[in-house]
């Protein structure tokens, strides 16, 4: 084989092999946003990079310029799966009139999703949460995302409450392996060994904290001085996957003891939670929360 020979067919393999971790690349993110996120991203044809991905993910500009015309289609079809952190009631009620069975199908999945997440957007995220036993619940399901999306963690709702005895903090610490065992070996439940332990160990810190300050709602709060932060996002890639109070925060619950409280998990807590406002300004809940928000702090 000639030189030249050998040349091309080095740069045709080191090509084959950056291309090969592209998509590796593109497909664990795509994965991840499954998870946060109760739709799936389909693949796209766009040449759209990934520092570009991350800035269409993450940026919190409210500049009324960018509108979803100047999108890409996969920006197009992020916007449509962060969507569902807002889904606007009369966008469900009145779906687009479409042209072919395929993008029919496409707009239903899109516009009217399960009804357990509609019910759980129209009817809880966002609103403020002080009770101990409600925080834990809505922490240990956002630590569910790491293996589900919001969907199938509300789909098995019940299951978990009934596993984690109404996610009472002092029963759920005297669990022992006997429980772990059939929570763990439940089939319909679907959490691993270790995720059940998980749970448990932050039963034993919250009452810890209860110990030390009151209750875990008060400690909770504290981070935001008693004060949900009221966000007015106005487009779906808007709205972060993370904030540096959600990086603070789990920073702290870490030194606590606290297990599956990375930033994006505890970010989506404080969502849930009404620790932060997160509904866009013309979704239908938004002045509903707000209202909600600037009540003056009481412990309940």
């Amino acid at each position: 084989m000639s030189k030249t020979n050998v040349r091309k067919h080095v740069l045709e393999k080191n090509r084959c092999c950056k291309e090969k971790e592209k998509s590796s690349t593109q497909s664990g993110l795509s994965k991840h946003l499954k998870k946060v996120y109760p739709i799936g991203l389909q693949r796209s044809s766009s040449s759209l990079s990934l520092s570009s991905l991350s800035l269409s993910l993450s940026q919190n500009s409210n500049d009324s310029s960018l509108t979803d015309h100047s999108s890409t289609p996969l920006e197009q079809k992020i916007s449509l799966a962060l969507s569902l952190i807002s889904p606007h009631r009369q966008r469900r009620e009145f779906p687009m009139v479409v042209k072919s069975v395929h993008h029919q199908q496409q707009q239903q999945q899109c516009q009217d999703p399960d009804k357990v997440y509609i019910s759980f957007h129209d009817e809880q995220w966002g609103v403020p949460v002080y009770d101990d036993n409600q925080l834990f619940e809505l922490l240990a399901l956002s630590g569910m995302l790491m293996d589900y999306n919001w969907t199938e963690i509300l789909k098995r709702r019940d299951l978990y409450r009934e596993a984690f005895l109404g996610f009472d903090p002092e029963n759920v610490a005297k669990m022992g392996d006997k429980e772990i065992n059939e929570i763990s070996s439940n089939k319909s439940i679907m959490l691993a060994e270790n995720r059940v332990r998980c749970i448990i160990d932050n039963a034993k810190c919250i009452l810890k904290i209860v110990r030390e300050y009151g209750s875990f709602s008060s400690f909770m709060w504290g981070y935001v001085s008693y004060k949900p932060t009221i966000n007015r996002y106005k487009y779906p890639r808007n709205v972060p996957l993370r904030t540096p109070k959600a990086e603070a925060i789990s920073k702290d619950l870490l030194k606590h003891g606290f297990r599956l409280v990375g930033p994006v998990i505890v970010y989506s807590f404080m969502q849930a939670a009404g620790l932060t406002i997160d509904h866009l300004v013309d979704c239908f809940r938004y002045n509903e929360c707000v209202t909600l928000a600037e009540r003056p702090w009481r412990h309940i």
